[in-house]
């Protein structure tokens, strides 16, 4: 497997990018082989700048959920393209996209955009503040929703004052939950609940009906907002919210990655309730308008619901992790497999270090697959029987790759 372009620039950025990359997406964070730099995809299929193909499992970390390139989104992103797309105003894409997501999500009344996670996700807390005039935000712990001080998941840079008003909870514990709420003694403004618990590197937790429940419950006795943070799995999961399976809705969502396919787009949600505090607060960004994204969301949306497309990702998913729990019976080294199937996480046991997670994924990566050792992945719409048939040939050789290791270093 060939590699010198890639460390060839790897070497150019390091003189001109700090650290040479920056943020999860560093390949440094990433087991022995992985590439930095890629040139081209379509489909399932990634090939880096050095020519090395790979099936690829996380999708660039979730925003692509139809494959690589599919053909009706880009047509109608490239159509809006040729008629406009950063202009001084929004064109009519953005209200058949706003119309879109209320007609297919059960809470929103309204739809307000911006360009990704983090925007959506302090946008919705903005508007919890704004509506309740309380300054409380209740995050779980070890829960990401995104990169600016007050989420961030470093402190490097980041001041106590960022984070003055924020109280935090375990997920799924609803005694947690519920101290955090007393802990914000009248000045709660809104809790905000990731769609399923995916801290990095640890068991995913679906929630229960009984935790979604008693948010829901908390949030109304206090006059708070419910704000659901559907950026990494919305749409992967439900169309109408991740939180539809456990028959809760909140007051606001925040939403991104796969909206619209690999193009850059993040939305808001919220009912009647908030619409006149988002009327009230300013939030804005010069490319928040880009027609070709909101098009290309049209697009998606429709798409996912006209080919019933969650229920084939489902179904893939299903047959990746049955694939690997043989696997692993087979070699006898246990895993873990947690959260929905449409989003797979497999960790192994005693592996604190994560060094089987790196033998596995080291080999997997050297037969052309694409998975990740820590984080949860990404099934698309454009994964096939024959994608997974080939997932799991290369996982058999991680199966082997951490069999292979020596005491000392298993």
């Amino acid at each position: 497997m060939s590699n010198s372009l890639d460390r060839a620039l790897r070497e150019r950025a390091m003189k001109v990018v700090p650290g040479g990359m920056w943020g999860h997406m560093h390949a440094k964070d990433l087991p022995e082989g992985y590439p930095q730099y890629f040139a081209r995809a379509e489909g399932t299929k990634l090939w880096d700048v050095d020519g090395n193909e790979y099936l690829d499992f996380m999708c660039s970390w979730g925003p692509i959920i139809l494959g690589h390139h599919h053909p009706e989104v880009d047509a109608a992103a490239f159509a809006q393209y040729q008629r406009g797309d950063a202009m001084n105003g929004p064109a009519e894409a953005m209200v058949e996209l706003a119309e879109l997501m209320v007609e297919l999500i059960p809470h929103a009344d309204w739809a307000q955009f911006e360009k990704n996670g983090t925007d959506a996700t302090t946008t919705a807390a903005t508007i919890a503040r704004a509506g309740t005039g309380r300054r409380k935000i209740l995050v779980a712990n070890g829960a990401y929703h995104g990169a600016v001080p007050w989420c961030s998941p470093s402190l490097i840079g980041v001041t106590a004052e960022d984070r003055a008003h924020i109280l935090t909870y375990d997920y799924n514990d609803i005694e947690s939950l519920n101290a955090a709420v007393a802990k914000a003694d009248g000045d709660l403004a809104g809790i905000i609940v990731s769609a399923f618990k995916h801290d990095y590197g640890k068991d995913q937790q679906l929630p229960t009906v009984e935790f979604a429940t008693a948010a829901r419950a908390a949030a109304d006795d206090a006059d708070a907002a419910l704000i659901v943070d559907d950026v990494r799995a919305g749409f992967r999961l439900s169309l109408g919210g991740s939180w539809e399976r456990v028959g809760v809705q909140p007051d606001l969502a925040a939403w991104s990655k796969s909206i619209a396919n690999g193009f850059p787009l993040a939305a808001v949600t919220g009912n009647d309730r908030f619409r006149a505090a988002t009327q009230s607060i300013f939030t804005t960004g010069s490319f928040w308008c880009g027609a070709m994204s909101m098009a290309a969301a049209v697009a998606t949306l429709s798409i996912l619901r006209r080919d019933d497309a969650i229920a084939h990702m489902e179904r893939m998913g299903t047959l990746l992790r049955e694939g690997l729990a043989s696997l692993s019976a087979t070699y006898d080294i246990p895993i873990r497999q947690t959260g929905p199937v449409q989003m797979p996480l497999m960790l192994f046991d005693d592996d604190a270090d994560a060094r089987k997670g790196f033998a596995f994924c080291s080999a997997a990566i050297k037969a052309g697959v694409y998975f990740h050792p820590l984080h949860n992945m990404f099934l698309s719409a454009a994964h096939t029987p024959g994608d997974i048939a080939r997932a799991l040939e290369a996982a058999e050789l991680g199966f082997r790759s951490v069999r292979a290791l020596t005491p000392a270093t298993a």
